[in-house]
């Protein structure tokens, strides 16, 4: 279902704001290079083999985006839908292994990446938290969710064009920073059919204005850190929180959060997964967010297409429920459309 089955002036505002997120996604890049793919090559530092390495986006080390994608063996199917799946902070795409089989074993081609400075792309055991401090310093990258969702643009581009792939019936999913990548690429490219963020979906003005950003600032502290000390700060607070979105990711706490990026996703299937009592995603923080996507959906009239679920006594934590209810929603709407 495309845009144009939501109402038109719904559609249009969809569309500004994916324009001008793109725009603030391409604003950092030092040079594009056309998407090429070379053949996965054994790794000693993790030992895994990825199959296979898209490399696009810019000339360099983050240029590289290594992909691994598991799928039955059966000649008979000539095109699956696909399922994205993407890690945690500090994780990498080996660690999704057992999910990626449980899709691929139930006729999905599941797809892994590593984000930007994690697994083959981390050097060394900080890079992560080196980049965002730079990012603070320097301003030249959004190494926090913008980067890593533009190489998911740009893994699109490769996924549709695969043979063996619907192109049509691609969702995307993933866990705490990969909720948030999840989210923000299903909200800028239209292509990822379905979408299911797992604990990554909050508001972050809701968070500043309320005073509850401390447990999402202590995810990543150091970056808060040197902003604090930059800033002349004695400790963090909500004016240190606020200087440091608007640097690292441009719009992240204003006209890309949660209230106006989800309805965007409309009217694609959309279920939003958190715990009740998350102190990073606070069930609270998205009523202005639920409402605004109820509305949205209800007036494309497919209000069955979101929903949004915070598991009772869960905090920041992907349970097996949330995992069902993932995969169900899968079955139900990727399969099905």
């Amino acid at each position: 279902m495309a845009d144009t089955d939501v109402p038109v002036a719904v559609a249009d505002g969809a569309q500004d704001m994916r324009r001008e997120f793109m725009r603030a996604l391409a604003s950092r890049r030092a040079g594009i290079v056309p998407l090429s793919v070379e053949p996965a090559k054994p790794v000693t530092n993790p030992m895994y083999q990825a199959h296979p390495i898209p490399t696009f986006c810019k000339a360099g080390e983050q240029g590289r985006l290594p992909v691994l994608i598991l799928k039955l063996k059966d000649s008979k199917v000539k095109q699956r839908p696909a399922v994205v799946c993407l890690h945690s902070s500090y994780k990498c795409k080996e660690w999704l292994r057992p999910l990626l089989e449980a899709y691929a074993s139930r006729g999905y081609i599941a797809v892994a990446v590593d984000s930007r400075y994690h697994g083959e792309r981390a050097t060394y055991k900080t890079a992560y938290r080196d980049a965002l401090v730079s990012s603070w310093k320097t301003g030249e990258t959004m190494p926090f969710i913008f980067d890593t969702v533009w190489d998911l643009i740009k893994l699109m581009d490769y996924l549709s064009a695969r043979k063996d792939i619907n192109p049509s019936c691609i969702g995307i999913t993933g866990e705490s920073l990969g909720g948030m990548h999840a989210w923000f690429a299903a909200a800028a490219d239209p292509r990822y059919a379905v979408a299911v963020p797992i604990i990554g979906v909050q508001g972050f003005r809701w968070a500043i204005d309320n005073n509850k950003w401390h447990a999402r600032v202590a995810s990543i502290k150091d970056v808060f850190e040197e902003a604090r000390s930059n800033l002349g700060k004695a400790a963090i607070d909500a004016e240190v929180v606020q200087a440091v979105w608007d640097r690292i990711t441009p719009g992240l706490a204003d006209k890309f959060d949660a209230p106006y990026s989800v309805p965007s996703i409309a009217p694609r299937p959309l279920l939003v997964l958190n715990g009740g009592e998350d102190p990073r995603c606070p069930v609270e923080g998205l009523e202005d967010t639920c409402s605004r996507a109820v509305e949205v959906y209800s007036k494309a009239n497919v209000s069955e297409k979101f929903k949004f679920i915070a598991e009772p006594g869960v905090g920041h934590c992907m349970t097996p429920f949330m995992v069902r209810e993932a995969s169900d929603w899968f079955d139900r709407f990727l399969v099905a459309e």
